[in-house]
């Protein structure tokens, strides 16, 4: 299941929200090689992770096995702080615009088509608290290799610039639209149509 941590229930998820630093310690420096995000306690933590943040945690029997960042753009953010320059025109804002990084899948479930699966889910989970919270898009930077399974997830991709290179990998900035379209066909991708998202004081402490 997916669960959404933000400034309203962050302190039950005190554990979780230390293997997501961790995670994406692992994921983002270790692996991918972000040195300038690199520290010396091994959780990656940067300005953007504010009280305003949404972090989605994908969780199974107790253990944060993916992860996924929203930020509101209405106050700064990755692409209007670090990466303006990817996009042509204005970088796009509003209440129901929110930006989408950080995505990371534990080593554990990278084995064949499992972190397929996860992402589907955390996917799923984006627009299912989207749709609930009025918002329509998601900015992004993405491999240009994401490009086709975002399409093929029915959200409505409009680059914002043309692909720069980041970090040795075409790189896109772009803006997903979505709708309950794009639910339906999440939904048809992970063999199931109910709702991902979990709320921790209404369930067990493991999903």
């Amino acid at each position: 299941m997916i669960h959404v941590v933000d400034a309203s229930n962050i302190s039950k998820y005190a554990g979780e929200i230390e293997a997501v630093w961790r995670l994406r310690h692992q994921v983002f420096v270790e692996e991918m090689g972000w040195r300038d995000l690199d520290r010396p306690d091994g959780r990656e933590i940067d300005q953007f992770d504010t009280s305003a943040t949404v972090h989605l945690l994908a969780i199974d029997n107790g253990q944060v096995i993916g992860y996924s960042r929203l930020v509101p753009t209405l106050g700064p953010h990755l692409m209007s702080e670090v990466f303006p320059h990817a996009c042509e025109g204005e970088v796009p804002r509003g209440p129901q615009i929110w930006e989408w990084t950080r995505q990371a899948v534990a080593r554990s479930h990278r084995a064949r088509g499992t972190s397929r699966l996860v992402t589907v889910r955390l996917l799923a989970g984006i627009v299912e608290w989207g749709m609930a919270h009025g918002v329509t898009s998601v900015t992004t930077l993405m491999p240009m290799s994401y490009l086709g399974p975002f399409l093929d997830a029915h959200f409505r991709v409009v680059p914002l610039g043309l692909p720069l290179e980041i970090d040795g990998k075409r790189t896109l900035a772009g803006q997903a639209h979505f709708d309950a379209r794009t639910l339906r066909r999440l939904g048809e991708m992970r063999g199931d149509t109910t709702p991902v998202l979990v709320n921790r004081s209404a369930a067990a402490l493991v999903a």
